[in-house]
């Protein structure tokens, strides 16, 4: 490597980013099973350089990616607001995820599946497929028992038509998290241009007051996450109501409690945010939680006694 490039990483790379991490062996590239130091892809693929894709992060509890449904449907908007090609079965992406789960004996693990597109644009390298089908799977994340939220103003604009999108673009996720961490926060809540909190960086967020729970509409600009619409549409539990309701950062200081949602943490309180006093005397992140276990066991018996 030239002197100057030397420089640059060492200046520049954490770490943490040039290290394999807890990903498993094998990757997923289209119809193939690859070891994960393989050299699979291409700068030609459009997708890689301009974040040109859509993906979806799965948990994976007793070999059975949860609520895969719900992903794919989710995939199949996003990449049709972007363009993307995407195939039309489900089965398509799932029997091939399958293979990967099974090549790395994740039957308890984060999956992550990506679909890029290879064609368009100006730097379009030569490519035998209209897209191209990426999937990872990786050790689950200890997130702790809860967590400490930073806030990022002018984080997400829910005036855009492509808000709530969830595209390879992440860039911008990646360097608020990372600041973040860098002054000992877990997470960042991001809020809109009028001052609503809409999401974290890679999870939405719930309060709890009294007997009702609220989370930000998708009119704040945030993911329609697999785990917030569960608990919107399916989970019930007995004198609970969820519901969305626009929030600002006032309502989640005189919340009950405060928790965040992901297909990796489940419901996962919050213990404090930046510059705000905050409660954790309420009772319905733990009841949910419960309802929340029962409902994942409840779809992977369902799955496993299909096979």
């Amino acid at each position: 490597m030239p002197e100057g490039e030397a420089t640059v990483v060492s200046e520049l790379a954490h770490p943490a980013l040039i290290k394999w991490g807890a990903m498993h062996r094998y990757v997923l590239h289209n119809d193939e099973i690859r070891e994960v130091s393989s050299r699979i892809l291409s700068p030609g693929q459009v997708g890689l350089l301009a974040g040109w894709g859509v993906f979806s992060t799965l948990r994976v509890h007793r070999g059975v990616p949860f609520a895969y449904e719900r992903h794919f449907e989710r995939m199949r908007r996003d990449a049709a607001a972007l363009r993307v090609p995407f195939p039309d079965d489900p089965e398509y992406i799932r029997s091939r995820l399958q293979r990967l789960i099974e090549a790395n004996g994740a039957q308890e693990a984060t999956l992550r599946v990506a679909v890029v597109r290879n064609l368009g644009g100006a730097w379009q390298g030569p490519v035998d497929r209209p897209f191209d089908l990426i999937g990872l799977t990786s050790h689950l994340t200890d997130w702790g028992e809860s967590v400490r939220l930073a806030i990022q103003p002018q984080a997400r604009h829910a005036a855009c038509p492509l808000a709530g999108v969830k595209m390879l673009s992440w860039a911008f996720n990646l360097t608020w998290l990372e600041q973040a961490q860098e002054r000992g926060y877990d997470e960042v809540i991001l809020l809109n241009e009028r001052d609503e909190v809409s999401e974290c960086t890679s999870a939405n967020i719930f309060i709890a007051m009294g007997d009702r729970v609220y989370t930000p509409p998708l009119s704040s600009g945030c993911l329609p996450g697999i785990t917030r619409a569960l608990l919107l549409e399916e989970i019930r539990v007995p004198g609970i109501v969820v519901e969305e309701k626009t929030l600002r950062l006032e309502d989640l200081a005189a919340a009950d409690e405060v928790f965040i949602t992901s297909s990796t943490r489940d419901l996962l309180p919050v213990r404090e945010i930046e510059g705000l006093n905050i409660r954790r005397e309420g009772r319905c992140r733990a009841a949910l939680a419960e309802a929340f276990r029962r409902y994942l066991e409840e779809y992977t018996a369902a799955r496993l006694a299909s096979q």
